[in-house]
């Protein structure tokens, strides 16, 4: 098949979180079963803009990527990609949209309605009742009104990479489309190495509000045998009052924050910790979760983590009993308590990566949806 992804942001921009590492690994799988695979995104990346080739294909993993340039940032407005969308879509198969909210997904879902393209689209966690409420509301309400009811209602099916997400998208009343369920995959390295060190945990994802990271640091300072790195970029400018909270609370000297991190630093990482610790809020999937697991590491997830149901289905962690810093601790406590079921756990979730979330197998599933829709 002839594929086009359409997505707001791309490799390298890393600081956009799971999402670009995900649509890119797919992306690579479907190439590598033989499909030619287009994405139309654009060259943001934060305040400024990537230093890549705009207007025309850029190669990587075979993937043809299509950089374009965003005149109006807070809906991701690309008028060059309008011109090629009007030209290219009738070449296409199918058309798989990532996000919502945003105008490159609006105006692909609007061309391929035109020209008769069906496309899936994957809303990407932003369908969630209490984030639309949180950031954005009415600008958020009046957008479903008049442009994503539409959008979800004709696509072929509506991905979702969890059941979380599901029942999120539920509660909005937007299960419009078919609903299909395939969890993000993973890359697995063919060997790890497990050199956990004498208490340490790890955070790694983006520091953001939702991400609960209060409640980590205080479930840190309840448990004195532990100490935590926090590894990501901060947009959200939150990290000096996570380390100040830590002072205050009597565990600053336990509580490292290093930014971001390329891959190798990140299977050091994996390598010298105890385990991973995700104590969303609400997260669709979770991807540095299933990193993790084929790592070998034990996690730790709260429940509101769609990647839950991949722990408690491989035995590779502990799920917390809720969001706060008491239960946060009592998970953690048990994860530093026995460090023989801590490994035992983290190679189960190896095990369980390998032979469930690899990328073909997950490519596979959703080519099968391009072309069928089921």
């Amino acid at each position: 098949m002839r594929l086009l992804h359409v997505v707001p942001t791309y490799l390298p921009a890393t600081r956009y979180g799971g999402p670009i590492h995900s649509v890119h690994g797919l992306c690579k799988a479907l190439v590598q079963q033989g499909h030619e695979v287009h994405v139309y995104t654009s060259s943001l990346d934060g305040a400024g803009r990537l230093d890549v080739l705009e207007n025309q294909p850029v190669d990587l993993d075979g993937v043809k990527i299509w950089y374009f340039r965003c005149l109006w940032t807070p809906v991701c407005w690309l008028p060059q990609m309008a011109t090629m969308l009007k030209r290219a879509m009738p070449e296409f198969d199918a058309v798989h949209l990532h996000s919502v909210f945003l105008w490159p997904m609006a105006k692909a879902a609007e061309m391929a309605r035109r020209q008769g393209v069906p496309y899936v689209l994957s809303p990407r966690g932003m369908l969630v009742p209490e984030l639309i409420h949180s950031r954005s509301s009415w600008r958020k309400r009046l957008w479903i009104r008049w442009i994503e009811r539409r959008n979800l209602r004709a696509a072929r099916a509506i991905h979702l990479t969890s059941a979380t997400e599901t029942a999120d998208l539920q509660r909005c009343g937007l299960n419009l489309a078919p609903l299909v369920e395939i969890p993000n995959g993973v890359d697995y390295p063919d060997s790890v190495e497990r050199r956990p060190g004498n208490g340490e945990l790890l955070f790694l994802g983006r520091l953001s509000w939702k991400k609960n990271l209060s409640a980590l640091v205080g479930a840190l300072a309840l448990v004195p045998e532990a100490r935590l790195t926090l590894a990501g970029p901060d947009d959200e400018g939150i990290a000096p009052a996570l380390l100040e909270q830590a002072k205050e609370a009597g565990c600053g000297e336990r509580l490292c924050w290093i930014g971001a991190v390329d891959d190798p630093r990140k299977a050091e990482l994996f390598a010298r910790s105890c385990g991973l610790v995700l104590p969303s809020i609400n997260e669709n999937f979770g991807n540095v979760v299933v990193e993790a697991m084929a790592h070998g590491l034990p996690v730790i997830v709260t429940p509101g983590v769609g990647a839950r149901e991949v722990v408690e289905a491989s035995g590779a962690g502990w799920v917390a009993s809720g969001n706060t810093a008491p239960q946060l601790a009592d998970s953690i406590r048990e994860l530093l308590g026995d460090r023989v079921v801590a490994e035992d756990r983290g190679a189960q979730g190896r095990r369980y990566a390998r032979a469930q979330l690899s990328w073909d197998g997950i490519a596979q599933r959703m080519a099968e949806v391009y072309r069928s829709g089921a």
